[in-house]
């Protein structure tokens, strides 16, 4: 296991630690499920506030993400473990603390999930955390993509695009996955050329990830190596999934050549002129 994906295990014995802090990050601005039950000591983020420019369609700076974390007692050198509710949200976050060059950030394998599954402690409090100064790092955007690049890398053979969507949005009968609402972009459909892997094929039942040699296969079945010329893109509705597919290929299997679309299709199935397969 990579060091960067910490077990519930892992996480139980280190709970409480002075350079520890634990986020859960959260699908919907309610914090109801968080004040149910969460990991002790849990900070809670709604993951649009927490991760994305205050106004724009846009990350925060690293000095704005260091503001952010200074505010719930995070320093250089904590250690920031994160887990998603549901699953992909938390490798988002751990992408964009990434993109913000917080050094020493860890996903909890399974998330809630498989914490609550274990039958885990759960606190109902809200922790209190005293503020800290966090002078901001150097960013690091190289796993980022956008929406020009790739569209110039349309049809080229180095460039293998891998949609993480659900079976219904790959093939353009909806922009959001059931059961929900249908919305998010003005086309369904795909970025052409790309191919689908389901998220879902890279996790097991629990919200763990798939051992090593079980994502290798998956990945090697859609043309996904470490050898392979060029790059590979990773995207889907808001790009969150899309993260989970980076995370396993770049932290667990080591390869450097995998990016994000953050754009994904709520940006390209609503730009005028971009083309749209089905």
């Amino acid at each position: 296991m990579s060091a960067r994906l910490v077990s519930t295990a892992w996480l139980a014995e280190r709970l409480g630690a002075p350079r520890l802090r634990v986020i859960e990050i959260s699908s919907v601005d309610d914090a109801a499920a968080y004040r149910a039950g969460h990991v002790p000591g849990a900070a809670w983020w709604y993951w649009k506030a927490a991760l994305w420019h205050e106004s724009d369609r846009e990350f925060p700076t690293p000095a704005e993400m260091s503001r952010r974390l200074g505010r719930i007692g995070v320093t250089p050198d904590t250690t920031v473990v994160l887990y998603g509710d549901p699953v992909q949200y938390g490798a988002y976050a751990f992408w964009v603390l990434s993109l913000c060059g917080h050094a020493d950030v860890r996903l909890l394998d399974g998330a809630r999930t498989r914490w609550v599954g274990e039958r885990r402690p759960l606190a109902t409090d809200m922790p209190r955390f005293e503020p800290v100064s966090y002078p901001p790092p150097p960013g690091d955007a190289a796993s980022r993509v956008g929406r020009d690049d790739v569209r110039a890398g349309l049809g080229r053979p180095d460039r293998l695009l891998l949609d993480a969507r659900s079976p219904e949005e790959f093939r353009g009968e909806r922009v959001m996955p059931p059961p929900f609402f249908d919305h998010g972009a003005e086309r369904t459909g795909r970025i052409p050329g790309a191919v689908h892997l389901y998220f879902r094929e890279l996790l097991n039942e629990d919200d763990t990830l798939k051992s090593a040699d079980e994502l290798r296969a998956v990945l090697r079945l859609r043309g996904a190596t470490p050898d392979r010329p060029g790059d590979i893109v990773a995207y889907c509705r808001l790009s969150h999934r899309a993260t989970l597919l980076w995370f396993a290929m770049h932290h667990l299997l080591g390869w450097n050549n995998v990016r994000v679309y953050d754009g994904s299709w709520t940006e390209w199935g609503s730009i005028v002129g971009f083309p749209v397969e089905k």
